[in-house]
């Protein structure tokens, strides 16, 4: 059992995370960020819900770019082959749940 206080996490460095659980190769991380990942695709889908601050999620859909502000409770799903960053909006706190291993 684990109790984790999510808005007092903070890691040493952006994308740092606290591993929650593996169930059967799906993690589930809490990450915390200042600044901007990486564009990528998952091999598998991914999960993404800002527990703390806001979030630009940046796509690309159809070749063509696309952007939306996630907020505190949002999630944004990303199904296999999506192409996808995000840049916090100064602190963020999220919560990944995806293939182990994953990007």
């Amino acid at each position: 059992m684990k109790i984790i206080r999510s808005k007092q996490f903070k890691a040493d460095k952006a994308w740092g995370a606290q591993d929650i659980a593996n169930m059967n190769g799906i993690t589930t991380r809490l990450h915390w960020t200042d600044q901007p990942y990486i564009w990528h695709v998952n091999e598998g889908e991914e999960v993404f819900v800002v527990l703390d601050g806001v979030v630009e999620m940046r796509f690309k859909e159809d070749g063509s770019e696309q952007s939306t502000l996630l907020e505190v409770g949002d999630i944004f799903y990303a199904s296999v082959g999506t192409e996808h960053v995000a840049h916090p909006q100064g602190e963020a706190r999220v919560l990944v749940i995806e293939s182990e291993g994953s990007v």
